[in-house]
Parts: structure tokens; sequence; C-alpha cells
């Protein structure tokens, strides 16, 4: 259970340094990022999935750079839910998408097990 929280809390605080670096990433305050966090890792792990499943051919094609359209798409789809997280267009997103998972992994190794 806890483990869940800080991946959460990290993921929300990922989601807040993306904000400052990447222009056209808002997000609102810290409460709109542990939300969007929250939607973020949920539709990744419902519809991202089931994205991922059916374009397998076209990352193997892509030695997987398609998975970060999907991942973008996923943070536009978050941007329309979640109130106070907006992305302006898809090249924010995409490259949102980028930083979020560098900058998560790297939050995720500076905290130990």
């Amino acid at each position: 259970m806890t483990s869940w929280l800080i991946s959460w809390l990290l993921t929300a605080l990922s989601v807040v340094i993306v904000a400052n670096i990447i222009p056209g990433f808002q997000v609102s305050g810290f409460a709109a990022a542990l939300i969007a966090a929250l939607v973020f890792g949920f539709l990744n792990g419902t519809i991202g999935f089931l994205l991922k499943l059916l374009t397998f051919p076209l990352t193997v094609l892509t030695l997987g750079i398609f998975w970060l359209v999907i991942n973008a798409l996923m943070l536009k789809l978050t941007a329309a839910l979640v109130p106070g997280f907006r992305i302006q267009g898809f090249v924010p997103a995409f490259f949102g998408s980028i930083v979020l998972s560098l900058v998560n992994m790297a939050l995720r190794f500076m905290v130990p097990d």
C-alpha cells in the first residue's frame, strides 16, 4: 500500500516538474497534479495497455518510438478529463511524455525501496 502511495506522489511530483520545464504543459497546483497522476495511471493501465497491444507491430517497426505517441495521447486524454491540467497541442504532450518518463525514473531511483 505504501509503495503505491509513494509511486502516486512521485508521479504527481513529476507532473509538476514537467509543467515547469515544457512550455504548453500546465498544471494549476499540486492537487491537480495528484488527480492527473491518478487518472494518467488509470488510463495508461487500461486504454493505453490495449492500444499498446493493438499497435505492437507498428511499435516493432518504429523500434518502440510509437509508444511515446501512445503515452502522449494518454496525456492529452488525461488533460481533457482533469480540470486544472492542460496541454496545448500534441507536441508539448509528446515531449512531456518523454520528460515525464525520465523525471519519474530519476525520482524513483532516488527513493529507496
